[in-house]
């Protein structure tokens, strides 16, 4: 199950300056805006809050005003405004509108343009560089009737993006299809449309995390690495408009928003998914920390302590390694793959960083002290190409990630560039 990716990186404060308005429409799903909100305005947006007299009905603007510090917008005549025109001031005021929850009533009100208050007039008024998400939120009959995907499909041709909606039990009673997409979820949506589309149009392949390695069926080789950096990259490369495929080892991470996960035990699964989803034309990029070594025999049962240390003793086989036979792989050899390594090295981290990134032959390696940083929110990096490295200082690992991607697309050969 995905859990809120939003809860942690809204602690980075990465939409400062932006400016959310936020609209709420009549449902239950109101309860969500709270939350959303809380997440918006942690992240450094300043959210303007505007609500229906039915989302009125279901959250006050009490609360919303509590939770964004701003006073809420309810109706089009309100005088708050120098010029009494709300509808107008708000929509230019804005980077983006959300509507969320967006009901079934309030979906046919944007297929058909009306505009009897504050919070359709705001949005047909918005000014066209504006954009407007709509978050459904209704019972599945609703949702499923030819008349709302009629409409929502109507609004989306009039330019607005509608995303989609969950599964599961509605406060009906009923289960399908219909729910409002959790906060984070919609936080994540928010996040990655005002990102900047450095990588769009590219395919982005990357490993994550561990291992594990059976010696028996309850015994294993692993490592600490918890695949966080390798999953901050994958949601900066999203959010940077790329089409991601991530190839998790054995972790308890969320999944990032609209990413494609893969998950996989040992260095050969990840070998077998990696060469299924390698892209012809894109990015690799390799964080994971591959098991070298694997046991030669595993047991059926689980192996006894008898005594004698000469009877446990391992047999130890080489792993294949991932990140060398990608960049021998003929995507990369004819220059439609860009492939960038990671190494977590104890000590001589220079030192064996440069020999690794020759051995593996890859345009870029990215090196970090593995204890220094496994289990961490944070981590210094260390890039290491054939011109030298440059050191980049201790930050939060999702920051790191944003500017490693920048990093990435500035390098990327003229074949691979868009």
């Amino acid at each position: 199950m995905n859990m809120p990716c939003a809860t942690a990186m809204a602690g980075n404060r990465e939409l400062t300056g932006r400016r959310i308005l936020l609209g709420l429409t009549g449902g239950v799903a109101c309860y969500k805006a709270a939350e959303l909100c809380r997440l918006l305005v942690k992240a450094g947006a300043t959210v303007q809050v505007m609500m229906t007299e039915a989302a009125c009905q279901f959250i006050t603007p009490v609360t919303m005003q509590a939770l964004s510090g701003r006073a809420v917008f309810t109706s089009q005549w309100d005088a708050r405004s120098p010029d009494n025109m709300a509808h107008i001031r708000l929509g230019r005021e804005t980077d983006l509108i959300l509507l969320a929850p967006c009901s079934a009533d309030f979906a046919a009100r944007l297929a058909l343009g009306r505009a009897d208050e504050l919070v359709s007039l705001t949005c047909l008024a918005r000014p066209r560089g504006v954009p407007l998400l709509v978050a459904p939120a209704m019972n599945r009959e609703m949702w499923d009737h030819p008349a709302t995907q009629r409409n929502l499909a109507q609004a989306q041709a009039d330019g607005a993006q509608v995303l989609g909606v969950g599964h599961g039990e509605q406060a009906c009673g009923e289960v399908g299809d219909g729910r409002m997409l959790e906060p984070w979820a919609l936080y994540e949506a928010v996040a990655a449309h005002l990102s900047p589309k450095i990588l769009a149009g590219q395919s982005v392949l990357i490993t994550a995390g561990p291992t594990y390695e059976a010696i028996d069926p309850v015994r294993g080789i692993t490592n600490r690495s918890s695949g966080k950096m390798g999953f901050a990259l994958a949601r900066a490369a999203q959010q940077a408009g790329a089409r991601v495929t991530l190839v998790a080892g054995p972790v308890h991470l969320p999944t990032p928003y609209e990413v494609q996960r893969v998950d996989v035990q040992s260095a050969r699964d990840m070998l077998q998914a990696v060469q299924q989803h390698l892209p012809e034309k894109g990015i690799f990029i390799a964080t994971a920390a591959v098991a070298d070594w694997r046991s030669a025999e595993v047991a059926e049962q689980k192996i006894k302590k008898d005594g004698d240390a000469r009877n446990s003793f391992l047999q130890l086989e080489e792993n294949p390694d991932v990140l060398a036979t990608v960049a021998q792989s003929p995507q990369a050899r004819s220059g439609a793959l860009f492939c960038v390594g990671f190494a977590a090295e104890t000590e001589k981290l220079l030192t064996h960083a440069q020999a690794k990134r020759q051995r593996k032959q890859v345009p870029l390696l990215v090196a970090n002290l593995g204890p220094a940083t496994f289990g961490k929110d944070d981590n210094a990096l260390l890039l290491i190409d054939e011109q030298g490295a440059v050191e980049w200082p201790r930050a939060s690992k999702q920051a790191l990630a944003q500017q490693l991607v920048a990093e990435i697309a500035r390098r990327l050969p003229d074949n691979l560039a868009t």
